[in-house]
């Protein structure tokens, strides 16, 4: 799955104050739950049948597993049943014109711009100009050149999107990769820069969904090698299996395309390939599945030979120069840095320092490192020699790191960061003078000045503390009674690092409060904190944002009746077993795009495989019993009083599978016996979320504010 950071933080990043008086919120609304015709309305009703799975002994009942076909016409017309009676409910919600239409107000700020790639002198970046359905691909003569428009796909209405791009060593020629409707799936394109004209290649299967894309252009530029699928048969869809490295040469059919590495490397490969300076050599990381570590090989020529296999636990690579820098956890929990030669040899460059390791780039004779603690983020300048320089000067405290752009031998690199209450940033770096100079910023569409960020802990059940940042507008103090929603991931290695609140400050200028959480499964802490929230050990993930909950409430932030959970993809999961783990400490659950059938994720759906590193397997004893512990869809129990809840999926989703929402919103809604509404919401031309166009965005953020308003009782305006 690899659920994408972005994504979850995205559908819940935003506004100015207008509280009359900040100090003395005023008491919440009463809640009406007889909406329509004096009552609630009830969901369509959900058949049973008797279907059943036997694993190591074990019946698991299944009885909704008739809404796994999306063939099936009756489970296109429960589909269409459920949709209508979700938006029946939510039109109730008074807030919802006004939400939406101050979440798409805050939406549109100034041109904002992401994902710095600099080859031959030309910076590339993805620029969007609110409200443009999708970013345009940006080319611009470094640092002073006009910007020129590359790849420009809003005239196909925005359900076209770009999923990356690797330019030439010598920027002359620029791939990129295009998917349709949310799927991911990818083709590849080739334009020639000077020109602007797009050359005849143009390659499917290219990776996405599954595993990710990949792509390393030969030195000569006449070619490069990609990550494919294998071609299916005509007529037939892609089995999202098998990934290998092929190698393209320009001009030539996608048929003539070779497999030159990973052709029987595993069933569930994922491939990241990292290009030298001219392309003068290639590493690839190589993974089986997701969340473990990577093997790393090098390409001699025609040869490919492993230079790291899994016990130096690499987690990320980056090339300084021509030599290779690994980050390797192994006797390492924060991580050190490795070189690797270009014979294969490896040696220490950097050991283990302060923070966790999250990313290294060339800058001048050495590089820069990446850090974090916690939700705290920064950066750190080494010499040639792997000797301190310096901290670079950014804010300690409340910001996240983006993409670095960098080259060995450049004194000058750009830096993106952005904090909760500072806009995207680009900033430049001198190496030599150690001062940053921004060079370009987003200007937003509020003043966010009067956000504030205060940090509590939590203190899960086997004592960890669990850092939790709380957002409020000044002079928002605990009473005890504040609406506020806390966001959780907790998985996969990626971390919840500070972002940019945007569209969320409609939430906060009305006195909501908003919480985050560092919970173990990500690596904010290092892989240590990772890996105590992998397989046997994800209950601990779980107890994690039940104690971030838990400490909202006891530092009179907030109370269980004002108190609601968001979280999207992994973090989905993680809010089905707060909805069926802690049902009563909960007023209202957002679930976006979750697993909720752990046990037949692995089996019935391609991604379930590769999150095998990450969840463990059934076909295990012991994991099959710790998974059917917390499995949210099977610990579901009958006559119990679940909060509010909000299930929403994309038909087209290629990382968790749309009837994982479908099972688990016609179990809640049979089993709950309080009156609050257990709604679903399928988007049919959509996936995970990745490339989703403005309006859908807009949409989903406004969706999920309209329906926490109602249920915590955020104050009207």
């Amino acid at each position: 799955m690899r659920p994408v950071l972005a994504l979850s933080l995205a559908l819940f990043a935003g506004m100015a104050a207008c509280i009359a008086d900040a100090r003395q919120m005023p008491t919440p609304p009463q809640r009406d739950v007889s909406l329509i015709g004096g009552h609630m309305p009830e969901p369509p009703a959900t058949p049973r049948h008797d279907d059943a799975s036997v694993l190591h002994g074990v019946t698991v009942a299944d009885p909704y597993r008739w809404l796994e076909n999306p063939a099936d016409p009756a489970v296109a017309a429960w589909i269409k049943a459920q949709n209508a009676y979700t938006e029946q409910v939510l039109a109730t919600m008074p807030d919802g014109q006004a939400m939406n239409a101050r979440v798409r107000e805050l939406a549109i700020t100034s041109t904002t711009r992401s994902g710095p790639l600099l080859a031959g002198g030309t910076l590339f970046y993805m620029q969007e100009t609110p409200p443009q359905a999708q970013p345009q691909l940006i080319a611009q003569p470094w640092p002073h050149g006009a910007p020129r428009v590359l790849v420009d796909l809003n005239a196909n209405g925005g359900n076209t999107a770009i999923t990356g791009y690797w330019p030439s060593p010598s920027g002359r020629y620029l791939a990129y990769g295009t998917a349709e409707g949310g799927s991911e799936l990818t083709t590849l394109h080739v334009l020639d820069v000077k020109s602007g004209q797009t050359l005849p290649d143009a390659l499917p299967w290219a990776g996405g969904g599954t595993t990710p894309q990949g792509l390393a252009w030969d030195a000569n530029e006449r070619g490069f090698t990609y990550v494919r699928f294998p071609p299916p048969p005509k007529g037939e869809d892609v089995v999202q299996f098998h990934a290998a490295l092929v190698h393209h040469v320009l001009g030539e059919p996608a048929a003539k395309d070779v497999a030159v590495f990973g052709k029987d490397f595993s069933k569930v490969a994922e491939y990241r390939l990292l290009s030298s300076p001219g392309a003068k050599q290639l590493a690839v990381l190589a993974n089986v599945g997701d969340g473990g570590p990577a093997e790393v090989w090098l390409r001699e020529g025609d040869v490919w030979k492993k230079v790291l296999g899994d016990a130096a636990d690499v987690r990320f690579a980056g090339w300084v120069g021509q030599r290779l820098f690994v980050a390797s956890f192994a006797g390492a929990p924060r991580g050190k840095l490795l070189a690797v030669a270009a014979n294969g040899k490896a040696g220490e460059v950097l050991g283990q320092r302060e923070g966790a390791l999250q990313d290294v780039a060339p800058i001048a004779d050495g590089f820069l490192v990446v850090r974090s603690w916690g939700p705290d983020w920064w950066v750190e300048q080494y010499d040639h020699a792997a000797k301190f320089v310096r901290r670079l000067p950014l804010p300690a405290h409340g910001i996240g790191i983006g993409g670095i752009a960098g080259e060995a031998g450049q004194a000058r690199a750009l830096i993106g960061y952005g904090g909760w209450t500072l806009p995207s940033r680009w900033a430049e770096y001198d190496a030599k003078a150690g001062t940053l100079k921004t060079v370009f910023a987003v200007k937003a569409a509020a003043d966010y000045s009067k956000i504030e960020a205060h940090r509590i802990d939590g203190v899960s059940r086997d004592g960890t503390k669990i850092p939790v940042t709380v957002l409020a507008m000044k002079g928002i103090t605990p009473n005890g009674q504040r609406p506020a929603i806390l966001y959780g991931y907790g998985g996969f290695d990626i971390p919840v690092a500070p972002h940019f609140v945007g569209a969320e400050l409609a939430w906060l200028e009305r006195g909501g409060v908003l919480a985050y959480a560092n919970l173990r499964g990500g690596n904010e802490n290092g892989e240590l904190w990772h890996a105590q929230g992998q397989k046997l050990h994800k209950q601990n993930v779980f107890d994690d944002f039940h104690a971030a909950a838990l400490a909202l409430i006891d530092t009179h932030w907030t109370d269980r009746e004002h108190l609601g959970a968001l979280g999207g993809s992994n973090g989905g999961l993680l809010m089905g077993t707060q909805i069926v783990q802690h049902p009563g400490d909960y007023r209202a659950v957002v679930a976006m795009v979750g697993i909720h059938d752990v046990i037949r994720h692995e089996t019935e759906f391609a991604n379930g495989a590769y999150n095998v590193p990450e969840y463990g397997t059934v076909a295990d004893p012991a994991q099959f019993k710790a998974t059917l512990a917390y499995s949210p869809l099977q610990n579901v129990k009958p006559d119990t009083a679940y909060p509010a809840v909000l299930l929403t999926t994309g038909a087209n989703d290629p990382r968790v599978a749309p009837w994982q929402s479908r099972k688990f919103a016609a179990t809640l809604q049979n089993a709950s016996s309080s009156k609050q509404p257990i709604l679903l919401l399928t988007r049919m031309n959509a996936g995970h979320g990745i490339g989703a166009p403005f309006s859908q965005r807009v949409g989903n953020t406004a969706l999920l504010l309209t329906f926490f308003a109602q249920e915590l009782g955020l104050p009207t305006p």
